[in-house]
């Protein structure tokens, strides 16, 4: 398996493929296996990189605390180790935080930014409900319950669902209480405009949760296309995969 010391904490990642770079962030709890998907369709066509974030899955736990500058810092450092100049950032919900925080830090590294189901805040109280009770479970050590819920709604078989709950399980609580708590009261909202590079925001046409959220970035992101998956939930990236795959492709190859 592929590991890497990154500003001194040993990471598990995978590179597959040739070509323009795409490096896949996953949010809490979840780990670089739920782009398995992406990793298989894409990989003919890109150079496609997926890690777990310090504390999740096979990678060291962090004695630093999880926040998503941390994160970005990591991704950058990768990045350097695997000759990368620029790449573009996808993002699963609040994976999709963190590309928006890499495009904003570090934008001379990414050529553009693919969000999916993700936000710039978290403002309404069903979301911060949500994200809470990870927080809370993780909080008393429940990382167990957390990853077989999480793995049972992510999984499109049952093959997938032992894959992604084998991972999952092994998340450190505390990382991942971290990372639940950064997402809570992070906000970038109003640094939207400064974010110049192309920006492809994808929804799920019945995640009616998330949809004020890819509005509010749609009309805030300066650079952006906003595509709306017709019967989709949030669970895009194992759901809906064969049409992330195709947008992902159609959006570089318009740019390239």
């Amino acid at each position: 398996m592929p590991y890497m010391n990154i500003n001194g904490n040993n990471m598990y990642y995978t590179d597959n493929g040739e070509g323009i770079s795409i490096i896949f962030v996953h949010p809490p709890v979840l780990t670089s296996l739920n782009f398995k998907y992406q990793m298989e369709g894409l990989s003919p066509y890109f150079r496609i990189i997926a890690f777990d974030i310090r504390g999740h899955g096979k990678s060291e736990p962090s004695n630093m605390n999880i926040t998503y500058p941390l994160i970005v810092e990591d991704i950058k450092q990768l990045m350097i180790s695997l000759n990368i100049e620029k790449a573009y950032l996808c993002g699963y919900s609040t994976g999709g935080s963190v590309v928006l925080e890499f495009l904003l830090t570090h934008p001379e590294l990414a050529l553009g930014g693919i969000v999916i189901g993700g936000m710039s805040e978290v403002s309404d109280k069903t979301l911060k409900s949500r994200i809470s009770y990870g927080r809370m479970f993780a909080k008393i050590g429940a990382i167990r319950a957390i990853a077989l819920s999480t793995a049972w709604t992510q999984a499109d078989r049952p093959r997938l669902f032992w894959q992604l709950f084998h991972d999952a399980k092994k998340a450190n609580a505390n990382n991942a209480e971290q990372y639940y708590e950064y997402s809570l009261q992070y906000n970038c909202t109003a640094q939207l405009g400064n974010i110049e590079q192309p920006v492809l925001l994808i929804h799920g046409g019945k995640d009616k949760l998330f949809k004020p959220y890819a509005e509010l970035l749609s009309q805030r992101l300066p650079n952006n296309e906003l595509v709306t998956i017709k019967g989709a939930d949030h669970r895009i990236p194992t759901k809906q995969a064969d049409q992330l795959n195709r947008l992902i492709r159609q959006f570089i190859h318009r740019l390239k």
